[in-house]
């Protein structure tokens, strides 16, 4: 088995997305997400969080403007994690896509 970290991607921020919905906007995006948590339990092993402004460090630093959250889920393939993301409620959003990173275990 191996870990991969899933980058959802959105046009807007975690804090916009936050500062603009209405509270019952806000329990039903989140009984969406525990009910796509459960179904996959098996696979999540750090469900993540939204995240907040990026700091970019270095000449050639990368834009992460895009990113507003992150999970690690662990499966044999990125086929499998492709899989397991079918029918993800972020997806459901305009714009919005996942990026899947295989994480290379270290030594140890």
């Amino acid at each position: 088995m191996s870990k991969f970290m899933v980058l959802y991607r959105a046009p807007l921020s975690a804090r916009e997305q936050m500062a603009s919905a209405t509270p019952e906007q806000m329990q039903a995006g989140m009984e969406a997400w525990q009910a796509w948590a459960t179904k996959v339990s098996y696979a999540v092993t750090d469900l993540g969080s939204p995240l907040a402004h990026t700091t970019h460090v270095g000449a050639g630093a990368a834009s992460t403007d895009s990113v507003g959250g992150y999970s690690i889920l662990e499966a044999g393939s990125a086929e499998e994690v492709e899989t397991i993301l079918e029918g993800h409620p972020h997806l459901s959003m305009p714009g919005a896509s996942i990026e899947v990173l295989e994480l290379i275990p270290m030594g140890g």
